[in-house]
């Protein structure tokens, strides 16, 4: 059983970081290296705007099919607890890394997307952004979807592909997030992508006391003021509850 004796006596605003790690517990693929090989294309070779460009059929074939796998994973214990969090604490937030959209499928509202969501479509220029398709069947357009208000301009997955920055407006609400939460808990990331990596530093340097979770310790533990070693869907709810006997 946890000693939560490193949680601040009250607390209201919580802002959860999570990573691929929350949801490899759903199975979601991570379509990267060999276990993400399709057709004999690499992530790499597809998740660009030069791929997307040269050849958007192949791209939105490669999308369609990722959706029909994630479309049948279930969001675990891990996602629902987020959801219970926001519910019970209002002010808080969830900033993920994840484009599968589970934290939503569990009941989610208050969420961050810095890598955007595999659910969405969007103009190159951001003009047009929508979310499109269910996620619970996995259904997908005729390839490929156009523009309806800008004729004759297709649609492109709504992620941030190799080679593009992250969304500014995305990027400053994780900042402010994590500068203005009673408490930052880190879920199944490794601390090493940035710009990502470095939200739990930023909580740390603005005294917001930092809770890492992970089946293993990562760069984010050397400096975190709890370490909680551990599969997401059995160390956050318990760690949740408590969070939630504390708030008001």
């Amino acid at each position: 059983m946890t000693d939560f004796g490193f949680l601040p006596s009250k607390i209201d605003r919580v802002v959860v970081l999570s990573g691929a790690g929350i949801s490899a517990e759903s199975h979601v693929p991570t379509f990267r290296g060999e276990d993400g090989l399709w057709k004999n294309y690499r992530a790499e070779q597809l998740a660009t705007p030069e791929a997307f460009s040269a050849n958007p059929e192949l791209v939105w074939e490669w999308y369609a099919w990722r959706r029909s796998l994630i479309s049948k994973c279930e969001p675990n214990a891990a996602h629902h607890a987020c959801a219970k969090l926001e519910k019970a604490l209002p002010e808080s937030w969830i900033v993920t890394q994840n484009v599968d959209g589970l934290h939503r499928r569990a009941g989610a509202e208050k969420i961050v997307e810095i890598h955007g969501s595999i659910w969405k479509i969007r103009t190159m220029d951001r003009r047009e952004e929508r979310f499109d398709w269910d996620p619970e069947t996995g259904s997908t357009p005729e390839l490929i979807p156009w523009s309806e208000a800008q004729p004759r301009r297709m649609l492109r997955p709504g992620v941030v592909w190799f080679g593009e920055s992250l969304p500014e407006d995305g990027l400053d609400k994780a900042v402010e997030l994590c500068r203005t939460a009673d408490l930052c808990v880190v879920v199944g990331t490794s601390g090493l992508v940035f710009p990502a990596a470095g939200f739990p530093e930023i909580a740390k340097h603005a005294g917001v006391p930092v809770i890492d979770i992970n089946v293993q310790p990562t760069n984010i533990s050397s400096y975190a003021d709890a370490f909680i070693k551990g599969p997401a869907g059995e160390a956050l709810p318990p760690l949740v509850d408590e969070i939630i006997a504390r708030s008001g």
